[in-house]
C-alpha cells in the first residue's frame, strides 16, 4: 500500500466521519424542532382542549314533581381557552346523594354541545337529590367526555368550593354540598333565598 492510498483511504474515512456528523446535526436539529412544535401545540389546545368548567348556581332552578322527587337544573358554563373547537359528549358524577341525568330531548336539553375556539356556552343538565344528608362535605370530580379533531378525551373536575355566610364569617363548603344545600332548604321552604 503506497502513501497515496492512504491519504486516500483517510480522506474517505474524514468525509464518512463529517457526513455522519451532518447527518446527527440534522436529526438532532429535526427532532428538537417536533419537541418544540408538539409543545407549542399542546400549550395552545389544539391537541387536548383548553377548558374552563364552572357551576352557575344563580340559575338553578329546584322544583319537586308529583312522585315528589327533589331535582333542579345544574347549568354548567363551558369555555373553551384553546385554539381547536371541542364537543362535549357527555357528564357524569358518582357522589353519594346525588343522580345526574343525561340529557332530556323533550325538555330541549342538549347531550351535544360544541364550543368553538374563544367561545363560551352553558351546558344545562338536570341533577337529582336522593338523599340530602348523604351529599359528602368533601369535594367531588364530576368527569366530562369530549371529542376534538384528535379524537375523543376525557377530563375530571373538581370544582371550587362555595363560600357560605354564617355567624363566623364566610365559611368554605363543597360545591356540591352546597348546592344540594340551596336545592334541599328551598324544597323545605320555596320562599327561602
Amino acid at each position: 500500500m503506497t502513501s497515496g492510498d492512504i491519504w486516500q483511504q483517510f480522506g474517505v474515512a474524514t468525509w464518512r466521519v463529517q457526513h455522519a456528523r451532518s447527518l446527527l446535526s440534522v436529526v438532532v436539529s429535526s427532532c428538537l424542532s417536533l419537541v418544540v412544535i408538539a409543545a407549542f401545540l399542546w400549550w395552545s389546545g389544539a391537541i387536548t382542549p383548553h377548558i374552563r368548567w364552572e357551576v352557575d348556581d344563580f340559575l338553578s332552578r329546584t322544583e319537586v314533581d308529583e312522585n315528589g322527587v327533589l331535582s333542579a337544573s345544574l347549568h354548567i358554563e363551558l369555555e373553551n381557552e384553546g385554539l381547536a373547537p371541542f364537543v362535549l359528549t357527555g357528564i357524569s358524577a358518582e357522589i353519594p346523594g346525588l343522580l345526574l341525568l343525561p340529557a332530556d330531548g323533550a325538555k330541549k336539553e342538549h347531550s351535544l354541545v360544541t364550543v368553538e375556539s374563544g367561545d363560551m356556552k352553558t351546558l344545562e343538565t338536570r341533577i337529582v337529590i336522593t338523599d340530602c344528608a348523604a351529599v359528602p362535605h368533601e369535594p367531588q370530580p364530576v368527569g366530562f367526555t369530549y371529542r376534538t379533531w384528535m379524537g375523543p378525551g376525557s377530563a375530571e373536575v373538581t370544582w371550587d368550593s362555595w363560600w357560605l355566610e354564617g355567624a363566623e364569617g364566610r365559611l368554605p363548603v363543597a360545591w356540591q354540598r352546597g348546592l344540594a344545600g340551596k336545592i334541599c332548604n328551598y324544597a323545605v321552604s320555596p320562599d327561602w333565598p
